[in-house]
């Protein structure tokens, strides 16, 4: 399985949680009973990640969408949001130019046709702020 499918996992398994509000080990167990669905290693982390660390992530994405509520985000950009966020911020081995544009692709794939650009112009502005943190502090904080 390629890191793309795998981040592809971990978007539609976010994308459940953000839509049903189970934990993501709910999910799991549920998709793995009925669908016959075996994430891999690298989307169970990510999905694991992003739920453990929940909070910090949505105050990220909170204080980088102007003029919007981050309950009036879809939950496709939600999930996208999340997922990129958690790399961006937790994920040393993901560049993050790489999870940007992977978030704008998943976009493109399961988002309307603004959904693209916002997550382009949301995750370029979480990105220089995490790095401005990480010059900082030598870590995100």
């Amino acid at each position: 399985m390629t890191r793309r499918e795998a981040r592809e996992q971990a978007f539609c398994i976010l994308f459940e949680q953000a839509a049903g509000k189970e934990s993501v080990e709910e999910i799991l167990a549920a998709a793995e009973e009925a669908r016959d669905f075996k994430p891999g290693s690298y989307a169970r982390r990510v999905a694991f990640g992003s739920e453990a660390n929940r909070e910090k992530i949505d105050e990220v994405i909170a204080g980088n969408i102007r003029g919007w509520n981050i309950g009036r985000l879809s939950k496709v950009t939600l999930a996208l949001l999340r997922l990129a966020v958690y790399e961006i911020l937790f994920d040393e081995e993901i560049p993050v130019s790489v999870s940007i544009n992977e978030a704008v692709e998943l976009a493109k794939k399961y988002g309307g046709d603004e959904d693209a650009p916002y997550i382009n112009g949301v995750l370029a502005t979480v990105a220089k702020l995490a790095e401005g943190e990480k010059t900082d502090s030598g870590q995100p904080q």
